[in-house]
């Protein structure tokens, strides 16, 4: 099953639609308890960054609040995902580096 049909049956089953810029608050909530639990893991920077249950949760949070996201907006995540890839790769191959180099 596709992460977008995930996301959609859980919206669906508990009556959870909303509107994109809702969506995007929620991303951005979720984005916020990740980076919470990444300072958490390495003792706010102290330490080595250590995997957690909480970190695995809070990124599965926010694959399905952007799923989400996609949903509401009709783009199949996973092919969106494999734009951005090849978009690298072929970045790199130009230029030595990922980066957009808009700055």
């Amino acid at each position: 099953m596709s992460i977008n049909s995930m996301a959609k049956d859980v919206v669906e089953k508990y009556a959870l639609e909303c509107p994109v810029e809702a969506r995007f608050i929620d991303l951005t909530s979720e984005v916020g308890e990740l980076g919470k639990e990444l300072l958490k893991s390495n003792n706010y920077g102290k330490e080595a960054c250590h995997p957690t249950a909480a970190i695995a949760d809070e990124i599965g949070d926010v694959l399905f609040s952007l799923a989400c996201i996609a949903n509401t907006l009709n783009i199949d995540i996973e092919t969106a995902m494999k734009f951005s890839i090849e978009k690298y790769h072929r970045r790199f191959a130009e230029t030595g580096d990922i980066g957009s180099r808009t700055i």
